[in-house]
This record gives structure tokens, sequence and C-alpha cells, in this order.
């Protein structure tokens, strides 16, 4: 693929930290993709969510649904979001990326940031919305910004939908490979990294199918039960930054340092926190059976080849974790309603067709789960931009009817 259209690094006048954004592609002249702030964010690192982004929405791409696809982009932000100066960093980013969210890129939360906190700092920016850039692609503004808003006041026994979208993919996603491997439901064992947005909801909904979670680990270390966690309790009691309350454990729960999540007597791992967390010395750690990406890049491609090696298949992440995009665009364009079930079903069905073609890929071509995503996104998207129009060589072509 080509190189991005745009990236951008911005200093911070006050603090000297680095912002970061980059436009990989345009799809109607506008591009989708969460902002993260962490520790060490670098260019090349948003580039590659960039690129990732670009993908998550190609595949997803339906002729038949009022969601047309849009193009990918990513923010980032070098700073801890523990920070006492994080949020006045984040508005100063904001209102220095405020034409580029206005005119051609929608975001959201990622790693590090709530999606309260985004739309907090953005209305401090000045914009109107952290997606406003797509409104002009709607054919009813305020019917669809009604639909959205109440989506995002559902809740499901005490969790936002907008929270439970992304997680309910990625379990669909586990249940999928389960399923055709021929492997039981019940009594297989998980171990999440992070607890936050995307691994609380996968572990609740992964749980509520009868698997057994093993293993959670958040930034104070890996909390253990081979006879299985109360994922309701360890929900309950998270902070903002998905950080367990350890006075909640159980007798029978242990605590273990932070990488004892990789050895954990699991079939399924789902790296669910940071970028890089398996690496090519850890990986050595692992005997699970599937690496399910809920987070962005969490598995190296060094790491990958190796585990291939040894039998162990990686779910990326542009298929796994990309439900939660696709959630806002389908409520946002009248795919889905303001109801958790139609929700939840529409992404059920969503994903396990898509991990299904997928794995079917990979077997024809006697490749990875994750060349084979590629290979579909790169099949659809010269359909998306021959038929919609994008910027990407220097022109925006018209609509094919």
């Amino acid at each position: 693929m080509p190189a991005p259209l745009m990236s951008l690094t911005w200093t911070d006048h006050v603090t000297g930290r680095q912002g970061f954004l980059v436009v990989d592609r345009l799809v109607r002249g506008v591009a989708s993709g969460g902002l993260r702030m962490r520790p060490g964010c670098t260019l090349e690192e948003v580039a590659g969510l960039a690129r990732g982004m670009t993908m998550k929405e190609a595949l997803h791409y339906d002729p038949g649904l009022r969601y047309v696809p849009l193009g990918g982009a990513k923010g980032g932000i070098d700073c801890d979001p523990r920070d006492p100066g994080a949020y006045g960093l984040l508005v100063r980013y904001l209102r220095a990326m405020r034409p580029y969210v206005e005119s051609c890129w929608t975001t959201g939360e990622d790693l590090g940031l709530t999606q309260d906190l985004v739309d907090r700092a953005a209305a401090e920016a000045g914009l109107v919305s952290s997606i406003q850039a797509v409104y002009p692609l709607l054919d009813d503004e305020a019917a669809a910004r009604r639909r959205l808003a109440d989506a995002f006041a559902v809740e499901v026994d005490g969790i936002g939908l907008d929270e439970l979208a992304g997680g309910c993919g990625v379990a669909e996603s586990v249940l999928t490979a389960l399923d055709r491997a021929g492997a039981p439901r019940a009594g297989t064992r998980v171990a999440v990294q992070g607890l936050g947005t995307m691994g609380g909801a996968t572990a609740r909904f992964l749980a509520r199918a009868g698997l057994v979670v093993v293993a959670v680990a958040d930034i104070k270390g890996t909390i253990v039960n081979p006879a299985g966690l109360d994922v309701e309790a360890l929900l309950a009691a998270r902070d903002s930054h998905g950080t367990v309350d350890r006075a909640v454990l159980r007798r029978g729960d242990r605590e273990l340092p932070g990488e004892a999540w990789l050895s954990a007597d699991a079939e399924v791992l789902v790296p669910a926190a940071v970028s890089y967390a398996i690496d090519t010395a850890n990986q050595q750690r692992i005997t699970a059976r599937w690496i399910v990406e809920a987070a962005n890049m969490p598995v190296l491609p060094a790491a990958e080849g190796l585990l291939a090696a040894r039998g162990v298949t990686v779910l990326p992440d542009v298929v796994v974790n990309s439900a939660t995009n696709a959630w806002w665009w389908w409520t946002l364009f009248g795919d889905v309603g303001a109801d958790a079930q139609e929700a939840f079903a529409h992404i059920r069905r969503s994903m396990r067709a898509l991990v299904g073609q997928v794995l079917t890929r990979a077997e024809a071509d006697g490749t990875s789960p994750r060349a084979a995503a590629h290979a579909l996104a790169a099949d659809r998207l010269p359909v998306i931009a021959e038929r919609f129009g994008w910027y990407g060589d220097g022109a925006r072509r018209a609509p094919v009817a």
C-alpha cells in the first residue's frame, strides 16, 4: 500500500510533549480512527494504527448497508494519562487539531482515554463533536445524532452499550474460532490482559458464554484462579483506568506479577491493554492455542512467526477489535437502533461472518489469519475507492452510481 496521505507531529508549547496525527486514507473526504494517550507513543506507532484503521473500515464494507466505510486515521499523544497535566494537554492537542477534526478526521476513545474524557476535552477545545466531520455525509443529521446519543445512554447490567460493543465483537471472534475447531465453549479457559473497556467487556461476554476466565492482568499485576474468577465482581471494582480494587478478591484468587497472564494455563489469551505486549522473548512462555488481539498491535510480527511455528493461532486486531468502530457507524447511519439486543445481534452476525471469511481465506491460501485479513481488505479497497471516491492519489473521484 502507498504511504499515508498525511503525517503530522505537534509539540505542545506548555510541556514540550508531542502529539501525532496520521491520515492514512480518506473515503468521501473523511477518515475514522481513535485518539490514544500513552507514554512513549510515537509517530511510527500512530502510522501503523492508521493503516490498521483503513483495513478495519474496508473489511466491514457491505453494499447492502447505509454505512459506507470511511478512510483510516489515528491520533496519539506521548503522555501518561494519569499525569496531572494530561487533561490540559489533551485539550491543547484537540485545539491544535481542530481544523482536521472539523473537516476530515472523526475520532474517539482509544488506549488511555475514555469517550467521556474525549467528548469533554473536544467541547472545551471548541469542537461541536469529535466525529463532526462525518455529519455532512448523513441523510438526516439531527436524527442520526439523536440515535447515537440514545445508544450511548443505554446500559446493560451497569455498563454502557458503547463500552460493551467492542468486547462483544472480540468474544464472538473467540467463539467463532472455537466453533470452527470443534472445541467446546464450556470450560475453555481464558486469560485477559487489561480490564478496561475492551478487556472488561470481553471477559463478561466470554464468561456468560460458558468460558472460564482464569487470569486477568492490570497495572498492579495478574489475578489468577484456576477455578475461575468472579468477572462481575472484578468489573464492579475497577477504577476509570481498569485497575481492580484487590479488596474484592475471594479465597482462591491469587496475585502474581504482571506478565504472569502470558503463561496462564489457558487455551485462549486476550491481550486487551497495550501494543507490543508479546515479543520474541516472552512468547516462549505462552502455551495457549489461540491469541485473540483485542488491543491494537499487541503481538510483534517476529513473535507471531515463532508462535505460528509452535501451532499458536493469532487472530488479528484489524478483525477482532473492529466492532467498536463499526458499531458507531452502524448506529449513526441507521443500520442498527439504540437498542442493546439489536446491536449485539448485528455485531455477532457481522463478526462471525468476517472471522469465518478470514479463517477460510487463510486455510485456502496457506497463510496466517493476519495475511488473510490484509488480503481481504486489499480486495475491497479498490471497490470502495471506485464506488465512493477517496483522497489518496491527489484527486477525489465522483461516486459511481
